[in-house]
């Protein structure tokens, strides 16, 4: 398995990590603890080493799930996880009067040694605030997570979805690690501002949702139809109007594919390796197929000619539909 270091933190992980939030929550009910315990070995076995998690998917459960699957393997593995909202409050859905975001120093406190019961680990390799909170200063934040380095209880502070200003703000209180957002071939939003800023702190950057909820795998097309409780029934971007149209996209990582003896999938994780050393994408999934699928992406090369072509055709898309419904955009500093 390749390696990557994340920035300039010094923290060394695989090239590809593995975001657990799909075993547990968004993408309906939880599935099976023993068969996703069962993948997390394996992607270990596999040679994955970053694994991400949150307090708030469940809320609890998937960190208790990855703390019990990764328990006896832990001095092998990265840990990521996140704090920063009312665990009471579904971010999906606030009531009138309801702040589902909490990153107060205490909270991130209390949240920390939560996390670290529920890991059955006694440090966290990296914390991330989940959403920036327009009500408590960053620069509070960042110490409070400075606090809990000092104490030997967290490792890296990281971000997830802040803009310019705030990595800046944070970043001269305590050094960010890794800035956590969405970039894929369909979500290219960091490009202009984020990562410029990114290369000149020695930040590095996590991609979650690098295969656009599994719409640039090419298995979702516009007749596909998502129960309640799945997240992207939610999401304007997966309208069959917008699916329909974003279809464009699909064909395109088609078509290099089948040159290249590989998946839409792989080409699409191979692009966003390609675009930075410091990159390190998460995809989540809870099959194994797609978990073996995935780490073959790391044998895809793409030539600077397939880069350039890949470039050239995505210019000329444009992408339909909002990442989130309106009221969740806003949490965004984007």
């Amino acid at each position: 398995m390749q390696k990557r270091i994340i920035g300039k933190s010094g923290l060394e992980v695989s090239a590809l990590g593995l975001g657990c939030m799909g075993m547990s929550f968004a993408y309906g009910p939880p599935k099976d603890k023993q068969e996703m315990i069962a993948l997390l070995r394996t992607a270990v076995e596999r040679g994955v080493t970053f694994f991400d998690t949150a307090e708030i998917y469940g809320p609890f459960i998937n960190e208790e799930l990855v703390g019990e699957a990764l328990s006896p393997v832990r001095d092998k593995v990265v840990i990521a996880t996140k704090f920063g909202f009312n665990t009471h409050i579904d971010p999906r859905n606030p009531k009138k009067g309801e702040s589902a975001l909490n990153s107060r120093p205490e909270h991130i406190k209390e949240v920390a040694e939560a996390s670290l019961k529920r890991l059955k680990t006694d440090v966290i390799d990296l914390f991330y605030q989940h959403r920036v909170d327009p009500d408590v200063p960053i620069e509070e934040v960042a110490g409070a997570v400075k606090e809990l380095i000092q104490q030997g209880k967290v490792k890296h502070f990281g971000l997830s979805e802040a803009g310019m200003q705030t990595i800046h703000r944070a970043h001269a209180v305590q050094p960010v690690a890794a800035l956590q957002s969405e970039y894929s071939l369909w979500c290219r939003t960091p490009e202009d501002e984020i990562l410029p800023i990114l290369e000149e702190l020695g930040i590095g950057l996590v991609p979650y949702s690098p295969l656009g909820r599994g719409f640039l795998t090419g298995k979702i097309d516009s007749n596909a139809t998502f129960d309640s409780d799945d997240f992207r029934s939610k999401l304007p971007r997966f309208t069959p109007e917008a699916l329909k149209a974003n279809q464009e996209l699909v064909e395109l990582l088609s078509s290099l594919s089948a040159n290249k003896n590989a998946t839409p999938a792989q080409v699409a994780l191979a692009w966003l390796l390609a675009q930075k050393p410091w990159i390190v994408p998460i995809p989540g999934t809870t099959k194994m197929s797609r978990l073996v699928e995935n780490i073959g992406a790391l044998s895809i090369e793409l030539t600077a000619n397939d880069l350039r072509e890949i470039e050239n055709a995505a210019d000329k898309i444009v992408v339909e539909g909002a990442r989130y419904p309106e009221a969740l955009e806003k949490m965004t500093g984007l």
